[in-house]
């Protein structure tokens, strides 16, 4: 991986979207270059996911300190075996839900006891991934595609199941309606290999085009 987390040839990606996608290649010309956003910590990526789940960023930030304040004056995590050791009112007081406390939990026994094992991922395919991080309760196929493409930087993720990359397409090849994901994999299929550099441009035009009324 380089020092920005990208695990793959760039300017073969980019080569590659503007031979098949002509209208992607007009997008990538004005959006400018492809930005990863890796995140270091593999438990702390998931734990994340796990918190953040259904909750405005401003609600789930204030969650998050009081939640790490429950192990330590710093922004961290609690390890797996601090977490298992917290008991239900502790982290209800830190506004964690039941359930989210129960996904977490689950989180933590899944890497305690080694069904989880992040130094062997980087040698699975990414369906292999994908089976074993949706494995862990609260963690389904969209988590599990975010991992790979941010975290591991996987070059050919297409996480159809996220509905601002569905947007995006409707409002780059003018569609009629946002495209179901089956729909949705047809169009980024000539992507592939780079189907994670195509959806990051699906995102960008999700946020920076208007749809005219």
């Amino acid at each position: 991986m380089t020092s920005d987390g990208i695990r793959f040839s760039l300017d073969d990606a980019y080569k590659h979207l503007r031979r098949v996608d002509p209208v992607l290649a007009g997008l990538i010309d004005r959006a400018g270059p492809f930005e990863p956003r890796p995140r270091p910590d593999a438990y702390a990526s998931l734990m994340r996911t796990i918190l953040f789940q259904q909750l405005a960023g401003a609600a789930a930030l204030a969650i998050q300190r009081r939640f790490f304040a429950l192990y330590s004056d710093e922004d961290r995590p609690p390890t797996p075996e601090e977490l298992l050791a917290t008991t239900d009112e502790q982290l209800r007081a830190a506004g964690v839900s039941r359930q989210k406390a129960g996904y977490m939990r689950d989180l933590a026994l899944h890497i305690v006891d080694g069904r989880l094992n992040f130094a062997e991922l980087d040698s699975l395919p990414d369906d292999e991934v994908l089976q074993r991080i949706t494995s862990v309760k609260g963690l389904g196929e969209w988590s599990a595609h975010m991992f790979l493409m941010w975290h591991m930087g996987r070059p050919d993720i297409l996480p159809t199941g996220d509905l601002g990359l569905r947007n995006g397409m409707r409002l780059l090849y003018g569609l009629p309606a946002t495209p179901i994901p089956a729909e949705a994999k047809a169009i980024g299929a000539p992507w592939a290999p780079f189907r994670s550099v195509g959806s990051w441009y699906m995102w960008r035009v999700a946020e920076t085009i208007t749809p005219v009324s």
